[in-house]
């Protein structure tokens, strides 16, 4: 009996080393770095219910956030209008200064008396530095437009800064202060660059009414697209300088009858500290 025992402890034991033998050999087969014709035949093999839409690898493809969710998660950073609760609208222009268009629409808000937002281009300055003291004499808020019109989410860490950094300097020299605004080229940024501007103390501009005018539309259609679409809070996009052969004159003819009709509506044109109820930096 004592012998018939034993005999049978030596096999349970060879039975259970040969499951550990083979357990081993699977293991050995399931490697993190298996060919696909591997991983379908292990995955054949299993019998565990595979995932309806595939793996978390082929369906979970990082991606930059969109503007809208950029907005979203930098709301006090990056804004696009002001409150609705007061009945002010501010008028803003990109890529000032320029000798053609800026000159014009500076004549036009000096005789209507209306006050905007020039977010200026620090190589344009260099160019025209008379209509940027101009455009200060006349008391309108400057903001940065970067150095040269870049597409900043394209560039280095490093060179996004240097377009900052140089653009405010530039605008230091006839304003007395650095910018607490800035509107990116094209209205685009990346995360990483909002999070470096917050850091700085400065807010990002963009806008929720936009003139198209630099479509070259006729007037009527450039007024059409900011009337049909303003309300209490808004940041309206014009443009007082364009690229080579743009023409605004669209833009100079419209921003009349705009002003006019706004003031009829019983709303206020401030620039954009004020909608937005901002410090403006102090020389």
């Amino acid at each position: 009996m004592r012998f018939r025992w034993i005999v049978i402890c030596l096999v349970v034991l060879s039975l259970c080393a040969g499951c550990a033998q083979n357990t081993k050999q699977k293991a050995q087969q399931v490697k993190p770095n298996a060919k696909p014709e591997q991983a379908k035949i292990l995955q054949n093999e299993s019998t565990t219910p595979n995932l309806a839409d595939g793996p978390e690898k082929v369906v979970r493809k990082p991606h930059p956030l969109s503007l809208a969710d950029l907005r979203k998660k930098y709301r006090s950073t990056f804004i696009l209008n002001g409150p609705s609760s007061k009945r002010e609208v501010a008028l803003t222009f990109d890529d000032a200064p320029d000798d053609q268009f800026t000159p014009l629409v500076l004549d036009i808000l000096k005789r209507e008396g209306v006050q905007a937002t020039f977010f200026v281009v620090g190589n344009r300055i260099e160019a025209h530095p008379e209509i940027v003291k101009r455009i200060v004499r006349e008391g309108h808020l400057l903001g940065n437009h970067s150095y040269n019109h870049a597409n900043l989410p394209k560039l280095s860490d490093a060179d996004f800064r240097e377009q900052v950094i140089r653009t405010d300097r530039l605008i230091s020299e006839y304003t007395g202060y650095t910018p607490n605004i800035i509107r990116p080229p094209y209205g685009n940024i990346s995360e990483g660059q909002i999070q470096w501007l917050a850091s700085q103390g400065k807010k990002i501009i963009n806008w929720n009414v936009d003139s198209l005018d630099w479509k070259g539309l006729t007037p009527q259609e450039v007024e059409t697209n900011v009337l049909a679409h303003v309300k209490p809070g808004s940041i309206i996009l014009h443009h007082s300088g364009g690229g080579k052969g743009e023409d605004l004159s669209c833009t100079v003819n419209a921003l009349p009858k705009i002003i006019k009709q706004l003031r009829d509506d019983g709303v206020k044109l401030v620039n954009v500290a004020e909608l937005l109820d901002l410090n403006i930096p102090t020389k």
